[in-house]
């Protein structure tokens, strides 16, 4: 009998009810393709690349790729430690931050409990809740007619969502993939309505791109809540995506649980050589926030002078609300070769989420828009 074997059947509860992880296109395909006329505008990469010392670090770090990797990281944690000013044993390393926010569910969320994010947030945050078989609690976003944060986290009604049983809340600051965020004093307020025994984790992927007012990091918060965990990857500002190192602050105790689950060597050799190097060049950082900061209002400019409509945005993109299906524009600009991100996946069919690229990128982006 040659009945095909059917591993989903095997699967957990859980796994059964999960779908994998969508990144959009092929880009591999895509760049051979179109070659060098490609516009990735999809994946919000940092266009100006890593730092040279980044680079060299690698080149550096290649010959002892035979070797394994320093599995607690130590060099990286201490360099960390002494950029955030806290202590190495509340900094736990990841596979990018996307690893770390699920090791978080996988520690301390099971079928008993449930977990609370937003409406239209990043979508690691529904894959950990239902990787765990936690129960998943979806707050709706703000309206899209809010005049701040249209689409965005509403941090009072997911403060108003947290149940008895809720032990983890997920919030990203700025938020993948609207480009909103909520100030300090909306954070300050979330946690001081929250029990101390609800892990408050805000995901600042973006936060070195960060220029709003009133809004600086959850981490100053850190002393007084020590329930809070922040989240952050050298994949977006420090231009190392495709090494894939994140890492994230906690009470030193939250750090020790998740060591017992890690994987071990999670993050390799390069990647930690690299991160280091990148988090000791301030000035290639500087100019990437300047570039993206000068470059975001440039390309919101342009996308409204053709009638398109962007969200506010505290990041590296622009998510446009075109008020009908997407899917139209996206196939138009993708047959000319630029490649942006349809959102449909996250709820938000009628919108587009374009990276802030290099000027040429932009400009031809501009361009191809009918």
């Amino acid at each position: 009998m040659n009945t095909p074997f059917d591993a989903a059947r095997l699967a957990n509860a859980a796994i059964a009810r999960l779908r994998a992880y969508d990144p959009g296109h092929d880009l591999p395909a895509l760049r051979r393709r179109f070659g060098a006329q490609i516009a990735e505008l999809g994946s919000n990469e940092n266009p100006l690349g890593p730092s040279p010392r980044a680079l060299e670090a690698i080149r550096a770090a290649a010959s002892e790729v035979f070797r394994y990797p320093d599995p607690r990281g130590a060099a990286l944690k201490a360099a960390l430690a002494g950029h955030l000013r806290v202590a190495a044993d509340r900094i736990a390393l990841g596979n990018g931050s996307h690893e770390l926010l699920m090791l978080l569910a996988q520690c301390f969320a099971d079928p008993e409990h449930s977990i609370v994010y937003s409406q239209h947030g990043f979508a690691v945050f529904p894959i950990a809740a239902a990787a765990t078989g936690a129960q998943a609690l979806c707050v709706p976003a703000l309206p899209r007619e809010h005049p701040a944060a249209p689409f965005g986290h509403d941090p009072v009604a997911i403060a108003g969502a947290v149940r008895e049983d809720t032990r983890i809340v997920y919030l990203a600051n700025p938020n993948n993939p609207t480009g909103t965020w909520f100030d300090d004093a909306a954070l300050a307020a979330l946690l001081a309505s929250v029990r101390r025994d609800v892990l408050v984790v805000v995901d600042e992927a973006y936060h070195e791109y960060v220029d709003a007012p009133g809004l600086s990091t959850a981490l100053n918060l850190a002393d007084r809540h020590p329930n809070l965990i922040v989240t952050r990857t050298f994949s977006k500002a420090h231009g190392l995506a495709g090494l894939r190192v994140g890492y994230l602050i906690a009470y030193a105790s939250v750090v020790g649980v998740l060591e017992r689950l890690r994987e071990s060597f999670n993050v390799n050799g390069l990647a930690l050589a690299a991160a280091e190097a990148a988090l000791g060049d301030r000035e290639h950082l500087q100019r990437t926030y300047e570039f993206n900061r000068s470059e975001r209002v440039w390309l919101h400019d342009r996308l409204a002078e053709r009638g398109y409509a962007c969200l506010p945005s505290q990041t590296n993109f622009l998510l446009v609300d075109l008020g009908r299906d997407a899917a139209a524009l996206e196939r138009h600009l993708f047959e000319r070769g630029v490649i942006v991100r349809p959102m449909g996946g996250y709820g938000l069919p009628q919108t587009l989420r374009i990276s802030v690229g290099r000027r040429a990128e932009n400009e031809r982006l501009v361009r191809a828009l009918p």
